[in-house]
């Protein structure tokens, strides 16, 4: 079996790779031990964070709702909702609504048989049930009628649904609804040290995975079969994960595969995956030769797109603005002759969503804080032949950019 005929991965031999992951299993957050806030980050059912956690971020809505002179917030099931609660019961045609009053504790709106199960797995002791033959949409109205008595704006939360939202509006005629993505994206834009802490496990689980699947590639495998096998890796590292495997050609294609492609010698590997631990995600994407040898254009344009993610590292501090860490990125693949070929933004953040602010692209000119989490993911995309990108998961502190995952090694 030709399974190890890939050691040209992006300059850094995978054994290599591992050994350093395992070197971080002792390794903390500046703050006194963020690990004490964390409970059973495994568990699908119970929140991952203590109690205490809940509390302070109650506290910090309730902060950002008086800042911005709103006196209430309502959110349905979604990541703001299993933020604040710690659960994300989901949603159907039954409506389910966290009320969090601007002074006072908050309670949740849901079907009267979900009120153990709302009680049980979230943060808030306050559940009301409503029966199958009732209006949801009245006991919401007498639900914010208690916590808040007096009518002023709520901020909906910004995922809700229209036709929820249109009901809302009606059952409350005397409010005014405002988008509560100004208060959800602050809450959540800068990470605790617990929330980081996560992140860290969801990374070295990736690592681990990416590892073992990297060392298992051979010829004929088809992208679904690594795809497959990198999901198994994950759950056997006690994590739920998964992601885009490319070769070749279709490797030029930023959000391509898996398909049913059988993998070739001397040829490109892209993986880009995650994993989710205790409600926080991962992203890392890694790009290889299979093969003995890396084809000159693959060894040129692999250390350009290195290069590219070094100088958004080197510029990055706090204060920076988004879109400046894109354009230094971007400069790079430029004067290498390949400007064209970098289609999509140079990251996102990261946290309890794959995908959320702050968003480092050109237009942004919010500025990084310490303790935002992002991606740093440049790539060069050269249809009808290869792509490439590497990603790698970064956290602002105050003296600059720390790389939570383990960066590949120039060729």
């Amino acid at each position: 079996m030709e399974r190890r005929e890939f050691l040209a991965a992006g300059g850094a031999a995978i054994a290599d790779w591992g050994l350093r992951i395992a070197d971080w299993s002792g390794r903390t957050s500046d703050a006194a031990n963020p690990q004490s806030a964390i409970r059973n980050p495994q568990s699908r059912q119970e929140p991952s964070l203590s109690p205490e956690v809940f509390a302070r971020r109650l506290d910090r809505a309730r902060a950002e709702l008086e800042a911005r002179r709103f006196d209430c917030l309502i959110a349905t099931p979604s990541t703001n909702y299993e933020y604040l609660t710690g659960y994300n019961p989901g949603r159907s045609e039954r409506l389910i609504a966290l009320i969090v009053p601007l002074h006072g504790a908050p309670a949740v709106v849901c079907p009267s048989f979900e009120v153990e199960r709302i009680e049980r797995h979230g943060a808030i002791a306050d559940a009301r049930g409503w029966e199958e033959q009732d209006d949801p949409y009245a006991l919401v109205r007498d639900t914010v009628g208690r916590l808040a008595p007096r009518a002023g704006t709520i901020a909906l939360e910004p995922s809700t649904g229209y036709q929820t939202s249109l009901r809302l509006a009606a059952a409350l005629p005397r409010w005014k609804f405002v988008d509560a993505a100004p208060v959800t994206e602050r809450l959540r834009i800068v990470k605790a040290p617990e929330e980081v802490a996560l992140i860290r496990r969801a990374i070295e689980i990736t690592q681990g995975a990416m590892t073992a699947t990297f060392a298992q590639l051979a010829v004929g495998m088809t992208e679904r079969d690594v795809a497959r096998l990198l999901s198994h890796e994950m759950q056997q590292r006690g994590a739920e994960g998964g992601g885009l495997v490319q070769f070749g050609p279709s490797s030029a294609l930023p959000h391509g595969g898996p398909a049913a492609a059988a993998l070739e010698r001397e040829t490109v590997v892209l993986i880009d995956c995650g994993c989710r631990v205790g409600g926080y995600e991962s992203d890392i994407t890694r790009t290889v030769w299979f093969g003995d040898r890396p084809a000159d254009e693959f060894h040129k344009v692999f250390n350009v797109v290195h290069d590219a993610q070094s100088a958004a590292i080197e510029l990055g501090r706090p204060g920076t603005p988004c879109q400046d860490m894109d354009r230094a990125a971007r400069k790079v693949i430029a004067a290498a002759g390949y400007g064209s070929f970098f289609t999509h933004r140079l990251g996102h953040g990261l946290g309890m969503d794959g995908h959320e602010p702050p968003y480092l692209v050109e237009g942004n000119a919010l500025r990084l804080e310490p303790g935002m989490v992002f991606t740093d993911e440049p790539g060069i995309y050269q249809l009808g032949k290869f792509g490439v990108r590497i990603e790698d998961d970064c956290v602002m502190t105050e003296k600059g950019v720390e790389i939570l995952s383990q960066r590949a090694s120039k060729l």
